[in-house]
């Protein structure tokens, strides 16, 4: 055993000239090799690339510590770990580099490489021509997963989330979750097609679930997460979910980080190319984000598709994005097994004693092209002529552990006996297995389409509202309100007495503390939020004289039975992730009402891979429900194009089979209702809300009391105050209050104006009804504000068209535009006029 020397730390910065000691000569050699040692590092197992040479490191052979130094941190494993602030840390990192490395059990490791290689090769040899996106050249992804979750398992971990792209995904689920390979190879087969007609996804973007049996006698639960090709977006969902689970344990008073381990499996051009990977790495200590550190797997085969390292990261390394955190990034050979094993370790003991991140960067090659189907000797003949010659990774290891070939080739073929007996079981299947299970706390919750059964009354009895009010409008005893928020709390008070209309604001509150009081979990997160973008919220209350905090909602949700919490986050400046993760949060807490907030309507755009792909298509792609709500500013108000829309149209290009709702409330109560609704319905469907901006205090969107206490929420706002209407306008949102505003400054009385307040599912039933009840009506209007090419006016023409019945039906609505709107507040001035005078007036 090599005796371990203790790491320096790094030097102060000094003001003024100090005296100085001269390290000794090995520890400073030691101290070179630390911090540079990975740029020799001898990774890549085809010897193409050669090692990076660093003047610190051009040191005489004879030096003390540079034979040391050379073999610690310049082989087949190097480390970049120096730029860690943490003494601690980096001492740590560098004592267990400096030890002799542990013998790997060779008989296992060698039979997790062939089981891994001869899947692949059977795979090919039957399905030619059929994408499976193998993992030959990184095989010892397996052994190196093996050893996370034995090591994982020794230190209380019960349940590991893992996310990863196609690259190797069949076999981690053969060899690491324990699929049956016969279930796998149903996919090649493609049995029971018409299960499947118009959805579905796949093989290797499904989930899966399975218990993998640990060395130590136990057995950990592994979730693989389904996913999209878009490379890297899958990253925060698994975060999220994680933080669920650990959340259960916290509330339950059980060991939460130890207990559920989220493995990441990155690509090596996606790790350095993906925007959604950097915001994923920033959450890592984030307070409402965090999850006590993710392992992070780099597979790295030194290609993208047809691109090369050099065109693919401006670094020296696909990992450098990572060094933004004080975190270890370990590079090794895939074909130094003993290596791959001892870092998987590490890495595991590192995040335990440390509870963050580490990244491991797996370097090794694709043997064969992006997808099996694609010639890749066109674009690289000579690495893939180095790649032809270049045994497989099963055959050298067993020589390297004195295996004659002999034995290989008898334990291959066995393996591959087994996988044929699979392919024929596969092939007398009459349906295809289902790969994932979910857990038992969906076992309440359902998808598909939408039935009368899944109603819920959300109304809520005015002494109890009060109750609620009273509440959340206190501060402690001797915490120093800020005025203009105490004058906010006063007002709120009288709200809940009924003394004054309840605002959006506090509709929203109203709503999530009653849901607490009830014990319905409510966490939200978002630019902003806490206070919220338009001072509307104020969630958290400052103490002005020692910003101490205190979470009105939080104090309710404690002292209420039944398990509730309640937990607001100002995010950071991110969409696609923050969104990401809490669509990950509410896939495994569904009976919370989860919710996203973008600043504004149109940052929502920052995140439209994660609606395209998870929000939306879940269901329909995977068979995944998540009840997440997305609140969208949105409204035009003269603000510019930038801020005026939540892209309204895009949602409903989006909406079909009843897969999201898409709701746009045009009153505080309204609003109240539909939060009430999501939590409480066991329907579980995403939930889009378009809110308010200029109407979140206006008087005409505020609601008396009693309308909290009206049984539910209405998905059409009829108008009985028009007597034999003549025209019915048809409006979501703020324009129908301007219209009503309007109607009141001409004194038309033969105008109705009829609230849409759902878009999707379309409330076909609702709207007739309300139609009818104007039988004299002539004129059918939809007005939005929105562009002609834009808002909901394409979407919801069909369905008026059915509901005429001879009547005339127009709309109005701006001209067709390439941004959603002017950015002249006199501009927008005329333009509105312009489309209430065309409502009342176009015939």
């Amino acid at each position: 055993m090599s005796e371990t020397r203790p790491i320096a730390a790094e030097p102060e910065p000094a003001t003024a000239p100090v005296a100085t000691v001269e390290a000794p000569p090995r520890e400073g050699v030691l101290d070179a090799f630390r911090r540079w040692g990975y740029l020799e590092t001898r990774l890549d197992p085809l010897g193409r690339d050669e090692p990076r040479r660093h003047p610190e490191l051009a040191l005489d052979p004879a030096l003390p510590g540079v034979e040391e130094g050379r073999r610690w941190y310049c082989g087949t494993l190097g480390v970049e770990f120096m730029h860690i602030p943490d003494p601690e840390r980096r001492r740590w990192v560098a004592e267990a580099m400096e030890r002799e490395a542990e013998p790997e059990d060779a008989g296992r490791v060698f039979e997790q490489v062939l089981r891994a290689e001869t899947f692949e090769q059977v795979l090919q040899s039957r399905y030619l021509g059929t994408k499976r996106f193998s993992i030959e050249g990184v095989a010892a992804v397996v052994p190196l997963l093996h050893e996370m979750l034995d090591a994982c398992g020794e230190r209380g971990a019960r349940q590991v989330v893992m996310g990863m792209s196609h690259r190797g995904r069949l076999n981690v689920m053969a060899h690491v979750v324990g699929t049956p390979v016969e279930a796998l190879v149903a996919g090649f087969e493609d049995v029971d097609p018409r299960s499947v007609l118009g959805g579905g996804d796949v093989k290797y973007h499904q989930g899966a679930t399975g218990r993998f049996p640990t060395r130590g006698g136990g057995e950990i639960q592994v979730h693989l997460a389904s996913n999209p090709s878009h490379l890297e977006a899958v990253d925060p969902v698994v975060l999220g979910r994680v933080r669920a689970k650990q959340q259960r344990l916290r509330l339950a008073g059980a060991p939460a980080e130890e207990r559920v381990v989220p493995i990441l499996l990155h690509g090596d051009a996606a790790f350095a190319g993906q925007g959604i990977l950097a915001e994923t790495l920033n959450l890592a200590s984030l307070d409402g984000f965090s999850v006590g550190g993710t392992l992070h797997v780099v597979v790295n085969n030194r290609i993208g598709f047809t691109t090369e390292p050099h065109a693919l990261h401006s670094g020296a390394f696909a990992t450098d994005v990572a060094r933004r955190l004080p975190i270890p990034i370990f590079h090794l050979n895939g074909e130094d097994l003993r290596a791959v094993v001892r870092v998987a370790r590490l890495a595991v003991e590192y995040r335990h004693r440390f509870g963050d991140d580490v990244v491991i960067d797996l370097v090794g090659f694709r043997r064969h092209g992006h997808s099996e189907v694609d010639d890749p000797t066109v674009t690289q003949p000579l690495l893939y002529k180095a790649i032809d010659a270049h045994p497989p990774l099963a055959d050298l290891y067993g020589e390297r552990v004195g295996l004659v070939p002999e034995e290989v080739e008898q334990r291959r073929q066995a393996i591959r006996d087994e996988i044929d007996a699979a392919q024929k079981a596969a092939a007398s299947m009459e349906k295809k297995p289902r790969l994932a299970q979910l857990p038992s706390y969906w076992d309440p919750f359902h998808g598909g389409p939408h039935e009368t059964r899944d109603e819920v009354d959300t109304g809520v009895p005015a002494d109890e509202l009060g109750r609620v009010a009273a509440l959340l409008t206190r501060a402690p005893e001797g915490f120093h309100v800020h005025p203009k928020i105490q004058k906010l709390l006063e007002q709120r008070a009288e709200m809940g007495r009924g003394e004054r209309p309840v605002d959006y604001g506090f509709a929203e509150a109203l709503a999530f503390g009653t849901l607490l009081s009830a014990g319905v979990p409510v966490r939200l997160s978002g630019q902003d939020t806490r206070r919220g973008t338009f001072s509307h919220r104020h969630a958290a209350l400052i103490d002005v004289e020692d910003e101490r905090e205190h979470l009105p909602l939080g104090a309710l949700a404690e002292a209420a039975p039944g398990g509730g919490f309640f937990e607001i986050y100002d995010s950071m400046l991110s969409e696609a992730a923050v969104l990401g993760f809490e669509f990950g949060f509410a896939r495994d807490y569904p009976e919370a009402l989860v919710a996203w907030e973008a600043q504004f309507g149109d940052f929502v755009n920052g995140a439209q891979v994660i609606i395209d792909q998870f929000v939306s298509a879940a269901e329909d792609k995977w068979n995944l429900l998540s009840g997440v709500v997305m609140l969208l500013p949105h409204g035009y108000e003269g603000q510019g194009p930038e801020h005026s829309s939540a892209r309204v149209e895009r949602f409903l290009t989006l909406a079909a089979e009843c897969n999201m709702q898409v709701c746009q409330p045009s009153t505080a109560g309204q609003y109240f209702h539909l939060l009430r609704r999501q939590a409480l319905r066991r329907w579980r469907k995403p939930l889009v809300v378009f809110t308010p901006k200029s109407m979140l205090r206006h008087k005409a969107s505020s609601s008396e009391l009693a309308e909290l206490s009206r049984p539910r929420f209405l998905e059409v706002i009829p108008d009985a105050a028009a007597e034999d209407a003549q025209r019915v306008l048809l409006a979501t949102g703020k324009i129908g209050h301007e219209l009503l505003a309007e109607r009141a400054r001409r004194k038309d009385e033969s105008t109705a104006i009829v609230f849409v307040e759902q878009l999707h599912p379309f409330p076909d039933d609702e709207l007739a009804a309300a139609l009818d009840a104007h039988p004299d009506a002539k004129h059918i209007v939809w007005v939005q504000e929105e562009p002609a090419n834009m808002g909901a006016l394409a979407y919801a023409m069909p369905h008026l068209e059915r509901h005429a019945r001879g009547r005339k039906l127009r709309s109005v609505k701006r001209s067709p535009s390439a941004s959603p709107a002017t950015g002249s507040a006199k501009a927008h001035l005329l333009e509105q006029k312009t489309l209430l005078t065309l409502a009342f007036e176009l015939r």
